[in-house]
């Protein structure tokens, strides 16, 4: 059983979307623990009752975990995810080393280039879909 972290109340079924009580979102709210129901503080790591984390709920604008792993999996050459994520730097270092990549692909250095790139945002995406990426440029939790 969970508790509303609105108001505290018991929520009825663990597959309610909303209290029933005061009708807030499902994972809302920071007042009350989700675990225990006792009273939190809202800066709070842990509740101090039972211990358990006092995790926020993504926010409605969260970026979405599986997006940005599909962006890095077919359009990671061009940085498109981590424009996605907010991670400009990384983003447009990326895009550049590819075009530089594609202009040089008649020499050697340059399909190998676009070859270290493609691997580079490989692996990101996956850190990304199975959760070691899993905040955005901002710090926000991605939405699963």
């Amino acid at each position: 059983m969970y508790y509303c972290k609105n108001c505290g109340e018991p929520y009825m079924t663990d597959e309610a979307v909303m209290c029933i009580k005061c009708g807030v979102a499902k994972g809302q709210g920071n007042n009350y623990c989700h675990n225990c129901g006792k009273p939190l503080a809202p800066d709070a790591a842990v509740c101090l009752n039972c211990g358990v984390a006092n995790k926020q709920a993504p926010a409605p604008d969260a970026k979405s975990k599986l997006v940005a792993g599909l962006l890095g999996i077919f359009l990671g050459t061009f940085g498109v995810h981590n424009f996605y994520l907010g991670y400009t730097g990384k983003a447009i270092t990326q895009l550049v080393l590819t075009i530089v990549g594609y202009i040089l692909c008649c020499v050697v250095v340059g399909v190998f280039l676009v070859i270290g790139i493609w691997i580079w945002s490989l692996v990101e995406a996956i850190m990304i879909l199975t959760g070691k990426i899993n905040v955005d440029g901002k710090g926000n939790p991605l939405a699963d």
